[in-house]
């Protein structure tokens, strides 16, 4: 379990130069936050920028130590003065001890000349968290992704191929955890051919294990005077960052337009992709995606399981996803309302406090609250306390498929209506084929996002999707009554939302029906009960609207995320890497109840996979993701529901 994010202080020298310390100046560890020319000379000229980028699609720089992000600044200003620049900017970071969002502001005032990027940084500055949050700037055009935690831990989690990297000055005696050999063969393992490295130190150890791990360094003038910097490059190509994007024509298919397909549609358009989108409904989010207010919020756990880590990163880069489709002008009907999700007993109870008291998030994330103060924000009386998550909220899914498909604009072509019979491969393309034998769409790289649909395609046999019918019950309500926020309690209500709440969902595997059960209706009304107490009385369950839908559930609960393997069984020794792919087919499927707390960073994990560069989680999440880990473990009986 990671420890908690601890942020750094910030404090000022006598002379007014700012400082930063991980815990306090009295440890021992402060260091100074640099200077703007200082950044320049070190890491921007000393990698060679902005010449060596021109030409390029993309650039990637890895760096060991965020700080106040003024490399960072420093880079994005070069790269924006630069007109031959390269079209893509990616930016990795590590921080132990990243700085509240309210000191990086005191910081950056110091470098007015950077003032509209620096609050671009500030208004996108993720929760301090652990784990790996990504932040597209710039339009798209840069993309800033910061990995909080410890750099021994997470260099190895790391999936990029780095053109240059950025070395920062922590002295060694300092912190020399952060200049092991270790931590050099992991960037040894990150380099892309003819990388590039700087380091405002060029002390004998650095420079000893920097060679050991196959960099050629020569020592260089540091910035005014100060002690040598080195500058080198790799000699040893690590590993190729993972990709099928095929040489050329940068187009692809995606079946299905809801959540994930259309998640991952407006990704690959982001990245300048043509995508041709299939669904047989006549419009976007029709299906599993299709109800009026679904719960979005994360699941944490005492240990930070898997399942608690991507949902964590899930939902704060679906907050960031939401917010950007606003600011672009295709608003998502949803609204934080905060999710109040409460102990099932007075045992469960303890163990969510126990989690907030062990990882002590930020309270605008997740806090514990007792009973009383549970009742107050539902404005109803309740008989426990519970986790409340003053971010988290309710999303009416078909309005963020269709804000998915409006962002991506002219990138992507709808297909409604029409009904995928079958897949061909021919000629390097996969060709989508309807029930008349015609052809809708071709491309090189196809996302097979149809919720249990997939189940029919010979293609994706070896993924053990299961359907999961499941009922939501409509409750007529008035504008303003309680509650006014999402409840969860082995079940969930919504907020009025044009006159209903929802409440349910029931979650039953392997039935087809598509029929409104009354029996369903009254195991809703008996949770909504247990979710508030007395609540369900008004409701008579022989009246009662709602909505049924079928959602692809995974034996792990985890999703489907990744390419599809290309054999149905392996050797259980069998590294995931090793395991034979379809070429260009993916899946993103078997999200269960959880569509909308996982579509979005689905969509970015899908994109970075298809067309190369940085992933947006860790390589162990992406492993514990991808479809092809069935074949090396028996999967666990049944398919559990969600709360």
């Amino acid at each position: 379990m990671p420890a908690p994010i601890q942020p750094a202080i910030l404090s000022f020298a006598p002379d007014g130069t700012p400082l930063s310390s991980a815990l306090s100046p009295a440890l021992g560890d402060t260091h100074h936050t640099g200077s703007l020319a200082r950044a320049r000379h070190v890491f921007v000229d000393g990698n060679g920028l902005p010449g060596r980028w021109q030409g390029r699609h993309r650039w990637v720089i890895v760096e060991t130590g965020f700080g106040s992000g003024l490399n960072f600044l420093a880079t994005w200003q070069a790269w924006r003065n630069d007109p031959a620049r390269c079209d893509k900017l990616d930016f990795v970071s590590i921080e132990a001890h990243p700085f509240q969002a309210a000191d990086l502001a005191r910081l950056h005032a110091a470098w007015p000349e950077l003032a509209p990027l620096a609050e671009a940084l500030q208004q996108r500055w993720p929760a301090l968290l652990p784990g790996i949050h990504r932040l597209h700037l710039d339009g798209g055009r840069v993309t800033l992704t910061l990995a909080f935690g410890d750099a021994p831990d997470l260099l190895p989690q790391l999936e990029a191929q780095a053109d240059a990297f950025y070395l920062d000055g922590i002295s060694p005696a300092n912190s020399p955890e952060r200049w092991s050999p270790a931590v050099f063969g992991q960037l040894a393992r990150l380099a892309g051919p003819d990388a590039s490295l700087a380091a405002s130190s060029a002390a004998q150890p650095i420079q000893q294990s920097l060679e050991a791990a196959g960099f050629s360094l020569e020592h260089r003038a540091g910035h005014e005077g100060e002690h040598d910097m080195l500058a080198g490059r790799a000699t040893l190509v690590g590993t190729p960052a993972a990709t099928t994007s095929p040489a050329g024509e940068r187009r692809a298919l995606v079946v299905g337009a809801g959540v994930a397909g259309t998640s991952v549609a407006e990704r690959l358009a982001a990245r300048g992709w043509q995508v041709s989108l299939i669904d047989e409904a006549d419009g976007p989010g029709q299906g599993a995606s299709g109800n009026r207010a679904g719960v979005f919020r994360p699941l944490p756990s005492l240990d930070d399981n898997r399942l608690a880590r991507i949902t964590r990163a899930g939902f704060l880069y679906g907050r960031r996803h939401l917010e950007a489709l606003g600011e672009a002008g295709q608003p998502v009907r949803w609204s934080a309302t905060g999710v109040l999700h409460l102990g099932r007993d007075a045992k469960q109870e303890g163990k969510q406090k126990a989690v907030v008291d062990a990882h002590q998030p930020p309270a605008d994330y997740l806090r514990f609250v007792d009973q009383e103060e549970a009742s107050r924000l539902a404005g109803w009386p309740l008989d426990a306390g519970g986790w409340w998550f003053p971010g988290g909220g309710w999303i009416q899914p078909p309005s963020l498929c269709a804000a998915n498909l409006a962002a991506g604009g002219a990138y992507i072509t709808t297909f409604f209506g029409r009904r995928l019979a079958r897949l061909e491969h021919q000629d390097g393309n996969w060709r989508a084929i309807d029930d008349q034998g015609t052809e809708i769409a071709r491309a090189a790289v196809l996302v097979l996002a149809n919720g249990v649909g997939i189940r029919a395609l010979p293609q994706a046999a070896s993924l053990p999707v299961r359907p999961a019918r499941g009922q939501v019950s409509h409750l007529p309500a008035n504008p303003g009554s309680a509650p006014e926020v999402v409840v969860c309690r082995l079940g969930y209500v919504s907020p009025e939302v044009d006159g209903v709440r929802c409440a349910g969902a029931t979650f039953v595997a392997d039935d087809a029906g598509t029929e409104l059960r009354e029996s369903e209706h009254q195991e809703n009304l008996e949770k909504l009960d247990f979710i508030l107490p007395g609540f369900s009385g008004a409701f008579d369950p022989a009246t009662l609207d709602g909505r049924v839908g079928f959602r692809p559930a995974s034996p792990d609960r985890l999703p489907m995320v990744g390419a599809i393997p290309a054999v149905s069984t392996a050797e259980r020794t069998t590294l995931l890497a090793d395991i034979p792919r379809q070429p260009g087919l993916y899946a993103a499927s078997g999200f269960g109840a959880r569509g909308l707390v996982w579509a979005s960073l689905v969509g970015e994990l899908l994109a970075s996979l298809i067309d190369g560069g940085p992933l947006p989680l860790e390589r162990e999440l992406v492993d514990a993701l991808d479809p092809a880990r069935y074949l090396l473990k028996p999967p666990r009986p049944g398919a559990g529901g969600d709360e």
